[in-house]
């Protein structure tokens, strides 16, 4: 394969999470940009589906992972009869390997053998070229510059109509949206992920004294409501809880109103990106070099890479890239003043 193939009918498989697909996006544009006239074609996650919905030019195929064995035979019967030029195969776990087979193409390309597992080998026939100590997002750009798309600088045209901006506004109240607004998105997937609910209202805190207004938002789950609940409860410092109030696209908006997100290892962190809304991200367990806020990296407090040294010895360049550390208390190394100090910092760069 060479850059002057030319592609009539890409297929790109990234089936999750929310950050991962806003990573994606980039890639994606920037592949509708260097190959205009081809047709491309996303198979993608239920959940990311709702944040993709509408994305120029994208056809969408939704895997459902619910469904089980019938999701893989519904993906089968979409594409009885087509044949891609070429799959991008973006994901490499065991279940996004099984979709892989159910997508026929020419040529599937995949990850280097260094980011090959869970038998990723085994489901594709080219290879991206292999990167030392890449970001998610740089990972994603290896497989539109292995289709001949020449090096970009990632940027976003998020697909979301005035319908859902018009309701991120009533949500959000006409006082707010006329003043500088502080979004905290508190919650990760995991809970140990999680800063401490004191903590965060201390930001709330801090961040209303500088006159802005703050907001908490976040999804439906247990965890997440728990989490804010706790966060407003240590505080007097006005919030407006959207906690399991927005949908995704709304989410979207509301982060594009805000002046500055706060959040942790968490996808709208990057969803906040997407949009140009700076974020201070709060990293423990993963290395924010590979998956942090891609645009605002400067902006991360992390006790990432102090706790690895001390767990295994080595610094991140000297291990695998994406080792994890563990433990469930980390995030309470993060303190409120190197938080706040961020928090400045940022306002005063960005002029906010």
């Amino acid at each position: 394969m060479t850059d002057s193939t030319t592609y009539s009918d890409i297929c790109i498989l990234r089936l999750s999470a929310i950050g991962d697909v806003c990573h994606g996006v980039s890639a994606v544009q920037a592949i509708q940009k260097a190959h205009p006239n081809a047709k491309v074609t996303w198979v993608v996650g239920k959940i990311e589906a709702m944040l993709l919905a509408d994305l120029p030019g994208v056809e969408l195929v939704v895997f459902d992972k619910k469904q089980g064995k019938a999701a893989y035979q519904q993906l089968k019967q979409k594409f009885k009869g087509r044949k891609f030029d070429v799959l991008l195969h973006m994901q490499v776990a065991l279940r996004a390997n099984l979709v892989a087979r159910c997508i026929p193409a020419k040529v599937k390309i995949g990850f280097d053998w260094a980011r090959s597992k869970e038998l990723h080998s085994l489901f594709i026939n080219q290879r991206i070229a292999p990167q030392q100590q890449a970001h998610v997002l740089e990972g994603f750009k290896g497989f539109a510059q292995a289709i001949g798309v020449p090096d970009y600088q990632p940027n976003w045209q998020m697909p979301v109509s005035e319908h859902d901006q018009s309701n991120a506004d009533g949500l959000l109240g006409t006082e707010r949206l006329e003043g500088r607004i502080f979004v905290i998105s508190p919650a990760a997937s995991k809970k140990e992920r999680n800063w401490l609910a004191e903590r965060y209202a201390k930001l709330a805190e801090h961040a209303y004294k500088q006159g802005f207004h703050v907001v908490i938002t976040g999804g439906p789950t247990e965890l997440e409501v728990t989490l804010s609940d706790d966060i407003i409860a240590a505080t007097t410092t006005p919030i407006l809880n959207l906690v399991g109030k927005t949908k995704l696209k709304e989410l979207l908006c509301v982060l594009k109103r805000a002046a500055l997100v706060l959040a942790p290892d968490t996808g709208p962190a990057h969803m906040a990106v997407t949009v140009g809304t700076p974020v201070i991200g709060l990293y423990a367990h993963s290395n924010p070099k590979r998956t942090g806020p891609y645009l605002y990296q400067n902006y991360v407090v992390d006790v990432y890479h102090q706790n690895l040294l001390k767990q295994t010895g080595k610094t991140a360049e000297q291990l695998p890239w994406g080792t994890r550390v563990k433990g469930s208390d980390l995030m309470s190394q993060i303190s409120v003043d190197e938080v706040a100090l961020m928090f400045d910092l940022v306002v005063e760069k960005e002029q906010l």
